[in-house]
C-alpha cells in the first residue's frame, strides 16, 4: 500500500485536454495516510465558461476574474507534487491536462499513478455506480462535488477506504497489485502560440462579421486560431 502521494483533481471547460482549459486546482499531500499540505487555485482559462460548465461546477466567471493563468501556477503547482505518486479519480484525465501544459513549456513532467475509479470497477463490480459522488455516499465520506479541492479530497479518502477493504486487510493482500501505482501514459505534442498574422487575420474576420469572441485572442494556439477562423468560413463564407 502507498501510504504517501499527493490526490489531485482539476475543473476544467470540458473533457479533451487538446481544446479546454483547467479552470481550477485542488491537490492534498498525504504523508503516512494523513492529509499534511494542501493546494488550491482558481485558473483564468482566457476564455468564458459556458453555461453546463457554470452550472457543473458552481464556478461562475466573476470567480475566476483576476485570477492566475497556468504559466503562473505551473511552477508552483509542480514544487507541490514533487515526485509522488499521484492519486485520482479518473486521474489520467486530470494529468493529461497538466501534461500538456508542461510539454508547451519544455518541461519534463513524468508520474506514476493510482486510479480509484479502476479499483472501483475491479472491487465493486455489483453497485449502481462507480461515480466519486455515489461511492463517497456509499461510503459515508464527506464530499464537495465537483470542486477540484473536494473531489483531491474524496478521492484520497476514497482510496483509503479502498486498501483497507481490498489490499492486505480483509481479503489477505490479494488485491495488492491492483494498488500498485502506474505510470501516467499521455502522447501530446507541443503547441506553438497563435501567429502575429493569424491574430490580425482572426481580428478582421471579428470585426467584419460583429462577432464578439469567448476567449482571449491573444492566449491561443495556431491550431486553435485556425479552427476558429475556420469555423468562421463555414458560418459566413471567406
Amino acid at each position: 500500500m502507498v501510504s504517501d502521494y499527493t490526490a489531485l483533481d482539476l475543473e476544467t471547460t470540458g473533457l479533451n485536454p487538446k481544446r479546454d482549459k483547467i479552470i481550477e486546482i485542488g491537490a492534498v499531500k498525504v504523508r503516512d495516510g494523513k492529509v499534511v499540505e494542501r493546494f488550491q487555485s482558481f485558473v483564468d482559462p482566457g476564455r468564458r465558461l459556458e453555461e453546463h460548465i457554470r452550472e457543473l461546477t458552481g464556478i461562475g466567471n466573476g470567480m475566476l476574474e483576476g485570477a492566475p493563468d497556468m504559466g503562473q501556477l505551473l511552477e508552483p503547482l509542480l514544487a507541490f507534487l514533487g515526485d509522488d505518486v499521484l492519486v485520482g479519480h479518473r486521474i489520467l484525465f486530470d494529468y493529461s491536462f497538466v501534461k500538456r501544459e508542461t510539454v508547451n513549456r519544455g518541461i519534463v513532467f513524468e508520474r506514476k499513478g493510482i486510479d480509484t475509479l479502476k479499483l472501483a470497477r475491479k472491487f465493486l463490480p455489483d453497485l449502481e455506480s462507480r461515480k466519486l459522488e455515489y461511492l463517497c455516499r456509499h461510503y459515508g465520506l464527506e464530499h464537495t462535488a465537483h470542486r477540484a479541492l473536494g473531489d483531491a479530497q474524496a478521492a484520497s479518502e476514497l482510496y483509503l477506504k479502498l486498501t483497507g477493504l481490498f489490499c492486505g486487510g480483509n481479503n489477505g493482500g490479494e488485491g495488492g497489485k491492483d494498488f500498485e501505482p502506474q505510470p501516467l501514459v499521455y502522447r501530446v505534442k507541443k503547441e506553438t502560440p497563435v501567429t502575429k498574422s493569424q491574430k490580425e487575420r482572426l481580428y478582421k474576420l471579428l470585426d467584419k462579421h460583429k462577432i464578439t469572441m469567448e476567449c482571449q485572442v491573444e492566449k491561443l494556439t495556431r491550431n486553435e486560431a485556425d479552427r476558429i477562423m475556420n469555423q468562421i468560413f463555414a458560418a459566413y463564407g471567406r
